[in-house]
């Protein structure tokens, strides 16, 4: 049997799509990543695709183009692949349902579940912190099942916790690290379950619970 293939959306340096290669090519992710797509020609994630001889392809956008007509040119640009799941791993766009409808999508996310929705949420948790509202932060892998941001049901999430003394460089790094590690471990688990026969019909429904 074919590994299931994977196409990986990025928008920059690909550090966890660099993971996930490093994943398959130690044999710790049985699964093909089929293509790298990113709407920036100049996203070192394209860089890494090659040096792993993954197809890398950019799907940029066109002045004047409508969201919805660019997520439709990447609809089609990413089904030549014929992906078993697609993965954001720093794509920074909130597709539409012209593309969702597509395919099975899982967005990696640099908070905890319901907190740091949108950009800069290591920057935003570390701030709280430093204002004593929060002792903690982490990361999570969610479906993407519709247009809402950050807020599909969750597959798996990581406490990152801050320490005394800490700065942000120290405490990104350690957020960084933990994305690798749980970007691996999330799609290998939905892979799986999605092979298992007791998969659900629809592997995105909400009652999903999260593994840590």
């Amino acid at each position: 049997m074919a590994p299931p293939r994977v196409v990986v959306l990025v928008s920059g340096s690909g550090t966890n799509l660099q993971a996930l290669l490093d994943a398959v090519a130690e044999g710790r992710l049985c699964c093909e990543i089929a293509a790298v797509v990113s709407n920036r020609p100049d996203a070192r994630g394209l860089e890494r695709a090659k040096r792993a001889q993954v197809a890398a392809l950019v799907v940029e956008t066109v002045d004047g183009e409508s969201r919805v007509d660019y997520d439709t040119r990447l609809a089609s640009a990413v089904r030549e692949f014929e992906p078993d799941l697609v993965v954001l791993a720093g794509f920074m766009r909130v597709l539409s349902s012209l593309f969702l409808d597509h395919f099975e999508v899982i967005n990696l996310h640099p908070a905890l579940p319901g907190t740091f929705v949108g950009t800069r949420s290591i920057e935003r948790a570390f701030d709280q912190w430093q204002a004593g509202e929060i002792e903690r932060s982490g990361v999570m892998v969610h479906w993407v099942p519709d247009e809402g941001v950050d807020n599909g049901p969750v597959i798996a999430s990581a406490e990152v916790r801050f320490v005394d003394g800490d700065t942000l460089a120290a405490f990104e790094a350690r957020m960084h690290e933990a994305e690798h590690e749980l970007i691996v471990s999330a799609v290998h688990h939905v892979l799986a379950e999605r092979t298992s026969t007791t998969t659900r019909s629809d592997p995105r429904e909400p009652q999903r619970e999260a593994f840590v």
